[in-house]
């Protein structure tokens, strides 16, 4: 069984349609939504939609933001007590049709018993990738060192919909579901297969529009995750800096202390 994990804050006008569509494919047994610090416009239109579906959805309500990236965590261990086989991760602002996108990505996956399955946003590129992208450099330098860019080039689980195994949910800590980039040194470091599932063209995703502030503050995030995910690698203490900078992004505002706070309660 798979589950699809959908981290919102304020979505509106935006999650009732991924919501919608993502009903639609056969492949999905549940839909775990980590509603945190959302508006209630937000809250409505999701729960408008659990209303059409409850058996399929469950609503996750946590009243403060968890911080970038946190309620994937909250669902993968949701997933994962629930006996889910598969996760699919995707952003709750992706509105683009790409329904047959995902149906084929899905099967694709599970037909080639990848445990982490990321789509490739940039075909075409990963020859490509300028030194004055940042953020993709980044990724293509954690891809090299784990020797995964020949195969994966630039892509990354920071962006775009990606797919986990239940193997992989057993060897990744759940606070490092926050940081995405670290789920490919831990299926390097435990021998599963990862791969690419498909192409879905960024432009194609429908993520919402933000402001170059915010966009500034993404790149460093995970710039920053993905010089973590080196320290992981390369079995030293994690530390975000590089060149004489340290890429903090919005790191700081991401809250492991609900998160722990509430695998606490859960755990037995």
């Amino acid at each position: 069984m798979l589950a699809a994990i959908i981290p919102v804050r304020n979505e509106e006008s935006r999650i009732g349609r991924l919501l919608l569509r993502l009903r639609l494919i056969k492949d999905i047994s549940r839909i775990i939504v980590v509603l945190n610090g959302s508006d209630q416009f937000t809250i409505d239109e999701v729960e408008a939609v659990y209303r059409l579906d409850p058996f399929k959805m469950v609503n996750v309500h946590f009243p403060i933001a968890l911080g970038i990236d946190v309620p994937r965590a909250v669902g993968a261990y949701l997933a994962y007590t629930s006996g889910m086989s598969h996760v699919l991760f995707m952003d709750g602002d992706l509105i683009g049709e790409i329904t047959e996108d995902l149906n084929s990505f899905i099967n694709a996956s599970l037909s080639r018993k990848l445990d982490l399955s990321l789509v490739n946003c940039y075909p075409g590129k990963s020859g490509e990738i300028s030194s004055n992208e940042l953020m993709i450099c980044f990724r293509h330098l954690l891809n090299r060192e784990l020797k995964l860019d020949g195969e994966l080039g630039s892509a990354s689980p920071s962006h775009g919909p990606h797919l986990v195994s239940r193997r992989l949910l057993e060897a990744v800590p759940w606070n490092d579901f926050a940081v995405p980039p670290t789920l490919l040194v831990h299926a390097r470091q435990n021998n599963l297969k990862i791969g690419i599932g498909g192409d879905i063209p960024h432009a194609r995703l429908g993520s919402s529009i933000k402001s170059q502030l915010h966009c500034d503050l993404i790149v460093d995030t995970i710039a920053g995750d993905c010089l973590e995910a080196l320290c992981l690698w390369r079995r030293v203490p994690r530390a975000r800096g590089h060149g004489g900078r340290i890429y903090r992004g919005y790191h700081p505002e991401r809250r492991f202390d609900l998160l722990n706070e509430f695998l606490s309660g859960h755990r037995m």
